[in-house]
């Protein structure tokens, strides 16, 4: 989670380069006309709720521009350069959502809304299917949410990495059912093993341990750790970034809270991914239905309802819409068209594995990583570890696409 040039592309990083950027009126009244037709939109075919949900989905996509706050990027960053602040982001990201999560999810219900956490099985699946996320990311240019509001904030590149995110998948979902036959633990809750107290302090230490242990592996290989800048907060600031990724973290866990609220589940992306490439498939004659997958009850009912009654993918669309806001109230939507056919494969390439990838693992950095882990979720933490070898194995891959290997 630090400031990638690959998931905000440098055009899109003005005030680093000395470029003096101001808000762009028309591009701001386009990108809140979106946010209010498509709410009108969705709420006609669907629900007042699906439009709420649009909205919070753009939430998502505002913090996750203004706060450079992208995946890919901090492990690289950490794996190469030893540069840690954008994981200790993330274990704070997970330490406040744990700790919220943990008691609503052992009540049942919020608010009368039944709830439950992202709990998957520990496995062979979640392990390979990490494992490859890993590596796709750091070809692909963006984890599954850095695909989506660096998209909107005007990276170009990162279209292809969509369209064949949602190509690997739907191709995952055919091989979905092959691969849970694979050995594995069954999903485990630790606050089912331990206990909800238990379990919150388990994994409160581990946060802590690892924030601790890139906090000193970067004073020892720079001898200084860098800190995200705090600057002045002002309303200024606010509207127009950038937000200091400690900032971006907090908010992150919080609109995780509240989707949970909402629908009943943590916050997650990669279906909405799926469920688009279903979608397309059918339209041009692919009898998706007929697939295993699409036969189990949740997949079914998402796909005869479509994509506008599904959360995920209106959250997703929202997230879009709030980076394109967000690059429009910083100056910074300016996209870049001409790009190298080696850069276009790695993007290709990177889709294509982290759609396959997220599939198999029961979700993606967002869903299996954050939301998983901050369920109590055992697999979340081996999906930590598997994409995390992945990603060493990518930033070896990166230099054969023209890409840099350092963050």
């Amino acid at each position: 989670m630090s400031r990638s040039t690959d998931t905000v592309p440098a055009k899109l990083q003005g005030t680093e380069a000395g470029e003096r950027l101001r808000p762009s009126p028309h591009l701001i009244a386009a990108g809140l006309m979106v946010l209010a037709a498509g709410a009108l939109l969705v709420g006609q075919a669907t629900s007042v709720k699906q439009s709420a949900l649009l909205l919070l989905g753009a939430s998502l996509g505002l913090v996750l521009y203004h706060a450079a706050f992208g995946f890919a990027s901090a492990w690289r960053a950490f794996l190469t350069d030893g540069r840690g602040a954008g994981l200790r982001a993330q274990m704070l990201m997970l330490a406040v959502t744990t700790a919220i999560f943990l008691p609503l999810l052992s009540g049942g219900a919020v608010f009368g809304q039944p709830v439950v956490g992202a709990i998957a099985p520990v496995g062979v699946s979640v392990f390979c299917g990490a494992l490859v996320f890993g590596i796709g990311m750091q070809l692909g240019g963006g984890c599954a949410s850095g695909t989506l509001y660096g998209l909107g904030g005007g990276s170009t590149r990162l279209l292809m990495t969509l369209v064949f995110f949602m190509l690997g998948s739907l191709i995952g979902s055919a091989h979905f059912p092959w691969w849970l036959e694979m050995p594995s633990l069954g999903a485990i809750s630790l606050s089912e093993e331990l206990g909800v107290k238990s379990a919150l302090a388990l994994q409160l230490l581990l946060f802590a341990v690892i924030a601790v242990a890139s906090w000193l592996i970067e004073r020892h290989r720079h001898g200084h750790s860098i800190a995200s800048p705090a600057g002045s907060a002002t309303w200024g600031r606010l509207l127009r970034g950038p937000w200091p990724l400690l900032a971006g973290a907090v908010a992150l866990a919080l609109l995780n809270v509240v989707t949970l609220g909402m629908t009943g589940h943590p916050w997650t992306i990669s279906f909405g991914y799926t469920l688009w490439g279903a979608e397309i498939a059918g339209g041009l004659g692919v009898d998706v239905a007929a697939w295993e997958f699409w036969t189990w009850s949740f997949p079914a009912r998402a796909l005869k309802a479509g994509v506008l009654a599904d959360a995920t993918s209106v959250m997703n669309f929202g997230i879009i819409a709030g980076a394109f806001l967000a690059a429009a109230l910083a100056g910074r939507f300016k996209p870049v068209w001409r790009l190298s056919w080696r850069a276009l494969t790695a993007a290709a390439l990177g889709g294509l594995l982290m759609g396959y990838g997220a599939r198999l693992a029961f979700g993606c950095n967002v869903g299996a990583y954050f939301s998983g882990i901050a369920s109590g979720s055992l697999h979340g933490w081996l999906w930590f570890i598997s994409a995390l070898l992945g990603t060493y194995l990518g930033l070896r891959l990166r230099p054969r696409f023209g890409l840099d290997r350092a963050p």
